[in-house]
């Protein structure tokens, strides 16, 4: 709960006041405020607003937003559970095969045992850190921050790699994460570079070391290798006396064991001094040394504060204290440039090693104002927001746009009199990253805060979508509950309730004034979109009656603003809808979601794959005039195409001034040429334009209109009617014969272009002839030693696909990772090799057989490119070739042509065996 506006508070003082509102909000900052340190003519409401500033930033301060990701069935639901149960949250451990566990509360996902969506919720740890008094108590420097209570914002995410999109905006909007790991897989891997996109500080929690045959020290070599980190072991496994059942953990920072009783709920725990260890557990006592010094050493390497601190300790590892080495790890996981990542292990299921993971979580991982700067661009100008708010930003921004050209003057002689002026009236700044259609309280949006305050009633603009909405009620949302709130402070995770327009993605801004649209450039800022995975399977979807097609059409609207990884197409020719999306379980939820719970009476068809057409050859050049009538106003426009086959691995050749366009778009390339057009640019900044375009056109709208009527003649096949693609069109507008004056309309140029386009593609199949293409698949198989043979003779033989490796690392694609943003410096970073990192040798592993257990015991990754339609119910099948054991990820590669006997095959089963 956040103040009234200081706005209402008169100079007088702060006597008008609630006498609640001034004992729990200024009574405590008190003893925290140094007056001294106040400028002598603070007025009575500067001296309020400066405390409050000051209580507001300690509370920012003891905050953390996390998320909790890794592969499926890592635990990641078990672990949320504990959290909440131990943080006083709720009263009982749910549990995820019975169905009870708090953030998996959707019917599909009890059902089957795993989270489909993202869900927050909101603790406190230590507990009894929900009290103000208790928030704006000062910390201790000489104790850790877990001494102090903090508010946790978790993100429980799924793990099934159909889900990739549900992972990917949640990540968008945290500042932290813990990377669980059960043994490190191909979606393990695909996880991890998905959070190192975002450059999300991380913890990493080896997880179910109860397991029988649990490897803790081969998850750390592999998490090495693997991952490309260096993993700092900080605990390490306690079995009883060595190679018995796991009881405990041993922790290489306080230099203490922690044990706990089996059976329990876990909120009971020995704990035991080096000293007592050598008692009890002389060979846990002798690798807990082991593990401390590797500590040191690896921080060492790293950080020059701890070297010294070594130094001041006569080179002991053992003298040097916990809270430097905590310091140490902090300073590691904020830097961005550092490969050091704190290692923890524990047994969620068993109640064991939760509560360090949560003093790791408040002790390293960054705060709001600690994390990276979150990245917005306005008018064109990209930076961080911190630069924006402080003006620096804005000025640039400015100086771009206040170029003196004709016609531009007054607006930009406007910008430049006072360019801090619009950012003086930006209140709040935040991101829309998830909306869900409850079916109690109506649309909700999930919003991050990155600035200011977001209150109740305020006027959010959209800058996506350039309208206002009010925001009548905020709620801070516990899994499927909710608590209204007054407003949502800088740096948390909230609700917005009654939204209409609002997507995934969108940013919304509140501003000074109260007006319908906020002052120039603040219509143009946006925080960075979070981008949508191409989808790879559709289905038909079809209503029961013609009556019910209205309310079909509702739903998916509301299904695809709630997912937009979803998309939804009409076929031209049969006229059904499609919904396509990333995988058979996908699409399987989606079928439920709209027919259980949305209620929409449809039906939808078995799961089809998108395959896509190709030229085999290049058509001859074809002109067409376009002369109509287009409501009420004649259009009349030329133009010349012609198409012909283009590989995606081409280089484009220079272009000569007479191209205006040449672009790579959806795997199709257009060219658009303007011979003898004489383009010319009237001054810096200013569109080029030429005396033989129409009025009123540019050479922006010129290209726009031309490009769109390619691309929607390119979305149909002459042949088989699939959508183009390796095509290459080369439209060219000669201005004596294709334009007419102010009769030519960018409307007219499109039709045009389609008509050429169109006309040349139809060409092709009495010509050189065209050819289906179908998406192949990089697939990543994970499986025991056992399954590998029958693995690999079933994706060879039976399925048409070939192996690439075997257990070798292969470059992510553009759907695992966001092409635009890629991991700063880490493509060229050294690969680690596992014999220089710590790891405790794992029961029943003797040293001399480390390496051996290291290629022999852990899961074979097969590396394969096989048809996407060979793929299709394909884990069923993995399964019961691997006992239950084996799971793979997929990810788009490249469409191939298909063979005529195969093409064939294809044809006549979409034409139902005729």
């Amino acid at each position: 709960m956040v103040a009234t506006p200081l706005l209402r508070v008169p100079q007088s003082g702060v006597r008008c006041m609630s006498s609640r509102f001034y004992r729990t909000r200024i009574s405590p900052l008190r003893s925290t405020i140094d007056i001294k340190s106040f400028k002598p003519c603070l007025t009575s409401a500067q001296y309020f607003s400066t405390s409050l500033s000051r209580w507001q930033d300690e509370v920012l301060d003891r905050t953390r937003n996390i998320g909790i990701i890794a592969h499926i069935d890592a635990g990641k639901t078990t672990t949320t559970e504990r959290m909440l149960f131990y943080s006083g949250f709720t009263r009982r451990i749910g549990d995820v095969d019975e169905g009870s566990t708090v953030t998996d509360f959707l019917p599909a996902e009890r059902a089957r045992g795993i989270t489909i969506q993202s869900a927050a919720i909101t603790f406190h740890w230590p507990p009894g850190g929900g009290s103000e008094a208790a928030q704006s108590k000062p910390r201790d420097e000489s104790l850790p921050r877990s001494a102090v209570s903090h508010t946790i914002n978790l993100i429980d995410t799924p793990g099934h790699a159909d889900f990739t999109f549900e992972v990917m905006r949640s990540l968008r909007i945290l500042d932290g994460a813990v990377y669980g790991v059960a043994g490190v897989e191909a979606q393990t891997e695909k996880v991890w570079h998905q959070a190192s996109t975002y450059r999300i500080p991380r913890v990493i929690y080896v997880n179910k070391l109860d397991r029988d045959g649990a490897a803790f020290g081969r998850t750390v070599r592999e998490v090495s290798s693997r991952l490309s980190v260096y993993p700092a072991v900080c605990h390490i496994p306690w079995f009883e006396a060595g190679t018995g059942p796991f009881v405990g953990i041993a922790d290489a920072i306080n230099l203490q064991g922690l044990r706990w009783r089996e059976g329990e709920d876990g909120r009971t725990i020995k704990m035991m001094n080096l000293q007592q260890l050598d008692a009890e557990e002389p060979a846990l006592a002798q690798e807990l040394r082991k593990a401390r010094a590797a500590l040191v050493e690896l921080l060492s390497e790293q950080d020059e504060t701890i070297v010294e601190k070594f130094f001041e300790c006569d080179e002991d590892h053992m003298a040097v204290s916990s809270m430097d080495i905590i310091e140490s790890l902090r300073r590691c996981v904020l830097d961005p440039t550092s490969r050091i990542v704190p290692l923890f292990a524990g047994a969620s299921f068993r109640n064991m090693g939760v509560q360090p993971l949560l003093d790791a979580v408040v002790n390293l991982l960054p705060s709001p104002p600690e994390a990276p700067d979150p990245e917005v661009s306005i008018g064109g100008v990209k930076g961080g927001l911190r630069r924006l708010l402080s003006g620096d930003l804005i000025v640039e921004q400015s100086e771009k746009a206040a170029t003196p050209v004709k016609g531009k003057k007054k607006k930009s002689a406007a910008l430049q009199t006072n360019p801090k002026d619009a950012i003086g009236k930006l209140q709040s700044c935040a991101l829309a990253f998830k909306v869900v259609n409850d079916p109690k309280r109506g649309v909700l949006v999930y919003v991050r805060v990155y600035s200011g305050s977001l209150d109740r009633n305020s006027l959010l603009f959209n800058t996506n979508l350039h309208l206002s909405e009010r925001a009548p009620r905020l709620l801070k949302m516990h899994a499927n509950d909710a608590v209204e709130v007054d407003s949502i402070p800088a740096g948390h995770i909230g609700v917005v309730v009654g939204l209409k327009h609002a997507r995934t993605g969108d940013t919304l801004v509140t501003y000074a004034g109260n007006k319908p649209t906020p002052p120039e450039p603040l219509t143009s800022l946006q925080l960075r979109p979070i981008d949508v995975p191409p989808p790879v399977f559709f289905t038909s979807v079809e209503p029961h009656s013609l009556s019910e097609e209205k309310k079909m059409q509702e739903s998916l609207a509301l299904l695809l603003r709630e997912d937009p990884s979803l998309h939804v197409s009409v076929d031209e020719e049969s006229g059904q809808t499609l919904l396509s999306g990333m995988g058979e379980l996908h699409l399987e939820i989606a079928r439920d979601r709209l027919i259980n719970d949305l209620k929409a009476k449809a039906s939808m068809g078995s799961i089809e794959i998108g395959y896509r057409e190709s030229g085999l050859g290049a058509s001859s050049s074809i002109t067409k005039i376009f002369d109509k009538e287009i409501a009420g106003r004649r259009g009349k426009a030329g133009c010349t195409a012609i198409v012909e086959p283009f590989g995606e691995e081409e280089i484009s050749e220079a272009a000569d001034e007479d191209t205006l366009l040449a672009e790579t778009i959806e795997g199709n390339q257009i060219i658009i040429q303007a011979p003898g057009l004489q383009m010319e640019r009237a001054g810096r900044g200013e569109e080029e334009t030429s005396p033989f375009l129409p009025p009123g056109m540019d050479a922006v709208t010129l290209r726009t209109a031309l490009q769109n009527g390619a691309l929607a003649a390119l979305a149909r096949g002459p042949q088989f009617t699939f959508p183009m693609h390796n095509t290459r069109v080369t439209l060219t507008i000669n201005p004596t014969e294709h334009l007419f004056g102010s009769d030519t309309t960018t409307s007219a140029l499109s039709a045009a272009a389609r008509q050429a386009t169109s006309a040349a593609l139809r060409e092709l199949p009495t010509g050189p002839g065209t050819v289906m293409m179908e998406p192949v698949m990089n697939v990543i198989i994970s499986v025991d030693e056992a399954s590998l043979g029958s693995v690999v003779h079933d994706i060879s033989s039976s399925r048409g696909g070939h192996i690439v490796s075997l257990d070798e690392e292969v470059p992510l694609t553009a759907t695992d990772a966001s092409p635009t943003d890629p991991v700063v410096g880490q493509e060229d970073l050294p690969p680690i090799d596992p014999k220089r990192v710590y790891a405790p040798l794992d029961p029943f592993e003797s040293s001399l057989g480390a390496e051996v257990s290291v290629s022999t015991s852990r899961p074979r990754n097969i590396t394969a490119k096989v048809p996407l339609k060979e793929m299709v119910g394909y884990l069923k099948h993995l399964r019961s070739l691997t006992a239950g054991r084996g799971t793979f990820v997929m990810s788009v590669d490249r469409f191939e042509n298909m063979s005529s006997q195969r093409q064939k095959a294809v044809i006549t089963e979409l034409r139902g065996g005729f």
